[in-house]
């Protein structure tokens, strides 16, 4: 049976907007030579952004066991996007810092990210286009969502 999207409601509206804005923004990364990377990696880049981290807070910002935090890292780690290092102030500890490739697939994310809204603008005026992210936002405070968002501490729906 088909689904006309044009009857969607707004939850599945903004998520269907969003799982084609995360297509798009895929398709260009893998275009950039970034092909392995996936939408997941950002919940865990988002915690790095600001600096090296040990497992055990990466692990309590994510939410997850260290074992499971460990196991993110490490995929990571084989895909170039993250290392470890030993921390300066703590011979036994290790952090977990982005590479250049991670710090890369970062900066070509924000930059397409900004060529989509760019080209959206472009295509369906930039007063809608304004209008609709105002929303969004607007339903992200209602919703109270807007303290895990400034704080990086974004997690996907359970």
């Amino acid at each position: 049976m088909e689904f006309d999207p044009a009857d969607a409601d707004l939850s599945l509206a903004s998520l269907f907007a969003g799982w084609a804005l995360a297509d798009e923004l895929q398709a260009r990364l893998a275009a950039d030579g970034f092909g392995d990377a996936r939408f997941a990696d950002g919940v865990v880049f988002q915690h790095l952004v600001g600096g090296p981290v040990t497992i055990s807070v990466l692990a309590e910002r994510l939410g997850v066991t260290q074992q499971a935090a460990s196991k993110s890292v490490a995929d990571l780690e084989k895909r170039g996007y993250l290392a470890r290092e030993a921390d300066p102030a703590d011979a036994r500890a290790r952090n977990v810092v982005l590479t250049q490739r991670g710090q890369a697939v970062i900066a070509a994310a924000r930059k397409h990210r900004a060529a989509v809204e760019r080209q959206l603008r472009k295509a369906l005026g930039a007063d809608r286009v304004e209008a609709a992210r105002v929303l969004l936002v607007e339903v992200i405070d209602h919703l109270g969502a807007s303290p895990s968002l400034r704080t990086r501490m974004v997690r996907p729906p359970r």
